[in-house]
């Protein structure tokens, strides 16, 4: 392994060590790192969809050291996570990523019997979005009952692990078929994805693909491509379904080939060639995909998915990591949305932080597998 993996780590426990009593002190769910603080997150309060990732963190770092800061951070968030089941009208399918990292990490490291019941809880909340036409319904809204999102291939392990922990088939059931009409409706030939397909709620029937947070309609929004990416490589390891294995391929090879030549990500592939929009929380995510890519297919194929993987790393690493205390948080330039709506452009989005950290994690062999049912 290479000597900046392990430099790079023990700068992120520095980094997030401190930052957790930060965090505490503040009592706050961290969305952005600045100067000797956190920001929460810009919309919903505690119900925005990224809250999770933070204590996912925590958990990966406590796995690989043991250190109890970060455990203890890790509960105090989520206990802010679970009130969020009382006010329920602002959930939406991205429990998967809130609980599966919150309470369905707690459960994986220690056998709690309450995180075991939120797990299940939220897995159920995720289940109750489905719409028997074939999709999960992504947002609530009278006006959004047909809208699904490419984002849910990640949220889908949530139901897997449901599934695993139940014996109950219908999560995996549902988890399944989400994927297929993802597969069917969400993907072109050339393996990119779209962000957003509007259905309808009683057909089934694709109306629409608005840009979403791309450039435009038709064009492919880097991260959607690396939740894709990463999403269905996860169905491809929880379900063994080989369709699976081989639309990760297909969204893999389609991401590699528009890597920057400095090894960073665009925002949107598509976007024009002036414009300065990159997102390297896409190319976090991307990199954990590949990495695991590469132990499934193995072989002179997994070769090259793992060089694609540290080739992201690597630049990240160089190019855009604050390992200072200017910074709370480690990734600049991270762009939630290439139309900028508010949620951030160019700064340290702190779930890009957590991709980068699980990637540093599955490199140094104690990643802590929580996207895997078992």
């Amino acid at each position: 392994m290479e000597r900046w993996v392990d430099l790079a780590f023990e700068r992120a426990c520095a980094k997030f060590a401190r930052g957790a009593k930060i965090a505490a002190q503040q009592g706050v769910i961290p969305y952005m790192g600045a100067k000797d603080k956190y920001l929460p997150s810009p919309f919903d309060g505690n119900s925005w969809w990224t809250g999770g990732f933070w204590p996912g963190l925590m958990w990966q770092l406590y796995k690989a050291t043991g250190e109890a800061v970060y455990r203890d951070e890790a509960l105090r968030v989520e206990a802010l996570l679970t009130d969020e089941f009382r006010r329920f009208d602002l959930l939406n399918h991205d429990v998967g990523f809130m609980y599966l990292l919150s309470c369905g990490a707690h459960y994986r490291m220690t056998g709690d019997a309450q995180a075991l019941s939120d797990t299940l809880h939220a897995a159920t909340l995720l289940a109750g979005r489905f719409n028997p036409a074939g999709f999960i319904r992504a947002w609530p809204g009278k006006d959004r009952t047909g809208y699904a999102i490419i984002d849910c291939m990640m949220n889908l392990s949530l139901l897997y692990y449901a599934g695993e922990l139940t014996g109950d088939p219908r999560f995996a059931k549902i988890a399944r078929i989400h994927a297929d009409t993802t597969i069917r409706e969400f993907l072109r030939e050339d393996g990119s994805s779209c962000h957003i397909v509007i259905f309808d709620s009683e057909t089934g029937k694709a109306l629409a693909r608005p840009a979403g947070q791309g450039y435009c309609e038709g064009s492919s929004w880097s991260r959607g491509q690396a939740w894709a990416l990463y999403g269905f490589t996860l169905s491809a390891i929880n379900t063994g379904e080989q369709r699976y294995l081989d639309v990760a391929r297909r969204c893999a090879g389609y991401f590699i080939s528009h890597i920057r030549e400095d090894g960073l990500t665009d925002s949107d592939f598509c976007q024009p060639a002036d414009e300065e929009r990159i997102d390297n929380i896409a190319g976090a995510c991307a990199a954990c995909g590949l990495l695991e890519l590469a132990n499934l297919v193995g072989g002179e194929e997994g070769e090259g998915y793992r060089a694609a993987a540290m080739r992201l790393l690597r630049a990240l690493n160089e190019l855009c990591a604050d390992w200072s205390d200017e910074s709370t948080g480690i990734l600049q330039k991270c762009t939630a949305s290439y139309h900028d709506d508010g949620a951030g452009r160019h700064v340290n989005i702190l779930y890009g932080d957590y991709f980068f950290v699980e990637a540093l994690c599955k490199l140094r062999g104690t990643d802590a597998r929580l996207w895997m049912k078992n």
